[in-house]
C-alpha cells in the first residue's frame, strides 16, 4: 500500500489548470471551499435554477451553468449523486470535454460499473475523500484533513496521478496520508461499509436495540440515550485509539459483556448475509437495482425514507436533543449554508 503526505505532491499540476466543481452537496461544498482556500482557479457548475447557487456565492465562489463550468475547465469534478451523474455526463459535461481534459470523482461508481464511459483521449482520477464533506470541510478550516483515496482510471497524457495527488493535497488529503488504490476496490469496499456497517447496519442495530428495550416496558428516553445517543460516546473512542481504546476506557463489566455478548448479535449467520451482500455489491446487482429504482421514480426509497422518519427514536431524540441546546452549537451541517 502506497500513502503519500502533502510533501509529495506537486501545487503546480493545479497552479495553471481551471478546475470546475459540478455539484455543491456535501462533498461539492466541501472541496470548492478547500481549493478555493488552497490558492486554486475554482468554479462551481450549476444548473440555473440550482437552490445551491446562492449558497456557493455567499461563501465566495464563481458560479456558472453546468455546461458552461465544464467547458472553460481543464479539470471536471463530478460531484452529483450517482444516480443523476451519467445523465449530467452526457448532456452536459460529455460535449464539453477537450482531449487531455481530465474527469475526476469523488467515488468509482460511476466509472467501475460503467454508467459513464470517457473517451479514451480523457484523464480519469478519483479522489474520494474517507469522510462526509461537512466533517471534510471543518477539519480543513481547523488545520486537519481527512485521508482520502486516490486512483487512476485512464492516464493518456502521463501524468494523471500526478495532478490527482496535487489535488487531493489541495483538498486537505496530504495532510492526514492520501492512499493509493484502485476504482474497484474502492467502489466495492465503500458500497459495502455503508450497507453492512456505517449506515445500513448501524441504524437497523440503533433501532432494534430502542424496540427492544421499549417492548420490554423501559421508557423511551432511557432506550434513546442507551442505544443512540451513547453512540457517539463510543464512536469517539474507537476512533481515536481503535476498538483497544475503547475497551480501556470503559468499565470491566461494559468489556466483559461486549466480548461474550456482541458475537451473539453479529453470528456467523450475519456475517454469511454479508457476504451474499458483497456477492450483490461486486457483481452489479446492487448498483442495477439503484440505478433502476431512480428511473422508477425511487418508490421504494421513498416509502422506506418516510418509514425512519416517522420512527419513534426519531420524535423522542427531537424532544431529548431540544433540552440539550448546545448540541446545535458548531453544526456541521447548517442547510442554509451547505
Amino acid at each position: 500500500m502506497k500513502v503519500f503526505y502533502d510533501r509529495d505532491a506537486d501545487p503546480a499540476h493545479l497552479k495553471t489548470r481551471k478546475i470546475a466543481v459540478l455539484g455543491y452537496g456535501a462533498q461539492g461544498y466541501a472541496q470548492a471551499n478547500n481549493l478555493k482556500d488552497s490558492g486554486c482557479d475554482v468554479v462551481v457548475g450549476l444548473r440555473p435554477d440550482s437552490p445551491s447557487r446562492s449558497k456557493a456565492e455567499d461563501a465566495g465562489l464563481r458560479v456558472q451553468d453546468t455546461a458552461e463550468a465544464a467547458f472553460n475547465s481543464d479539470v471536471v469534478v463530478l460531484l452529483v449523486p450517482d444516480e443523476l451523474a451519467p445523465r449530467i455526463y452526457k448532456q452536459e459535461v460529455a460535449p464539453n470535454l477537450m482531449p487531455g481534459n481530465y474527469l475526476a470523482f469523488a467515488h468509482g461508481f460511476s466509472i467501475h460499473f460503467k454508467k459513464i464511459v470517457p473517451p479514451e483521449d480523457i484523464n480519469v482520477f478519483m479522489v474520494a475523500p474517507k469522510a462526509p464533506g461537512h466533517l471534510e470541510r471543518r477539519e480543513f478550516t481547523e488545520g486537519r484533513g481527512v485521508p482520502c483515496l486516490l486512483a487512476v482510471h485512464q492516464d493518456p497524457s502521463g501524468d494523471a496521478r500526478q495532478v490527482g495527488l496535487a489535488y487531493a493535497s489541495a483538498i486537505g488529503g496530504g495532510r492526514a496520508g492520501v492512499i493509493e488504490t484502485t476504482f474497484k476496490e474502492e467502489t466495492e469496499t465503500d458500497l459495502f461499509g455503508e450497507q453492512a456497517v456505517l449506515c445500513g447496519g448501524l441504524t437497523s442495530l440503533i433501532q432494534a436495540g430502542f424496540e427492544t428495550l421499549v417492548e420490554a416496558g423501559y421508557s423511551p428516553e432511557m432506550a434513546y440515550f442507551e442505544c443512540l445517543h451513547e453512540m457517539k460516546l463510543i464512536v469517539d473512542l474507537i476512533y481515536e485509539g481503535g476498538i483497544a481504546n475503547m475497551r480501556y476506557s470503559v468499565s470491566n463489566t461494559a468489556e466483559y459483556g461486549d466480548l461474550t455478548r456482541g458475537p451473539q448479535i453479529v453470528h456467523e449467520e450475519v456475517r454469511e448475509r454479508m457476504r451474499t451482500l458483497l456477492k450483490d455489491i461486486q457483481s452489479g446487482a446492487f448498483a442495477e437495482e439503484w440505478m433502476g429504482e431512480c428511473e422508477a421514480g425511487k418508490p421504494r426509497f421513498k416509502e422506506l425514507e418516510s418509514k425512519g422518519l416517522a420512527h419513534p427514536i426519531e420524535e423522542v431524540g427531537h424532544r431529548l436533543r431540544g433540552m440539550m441546546p448546545w448540541l446545535a452549537e458548531g453544526r456541521l451541517v447548517d442547510k442554509a449554508k451547505n
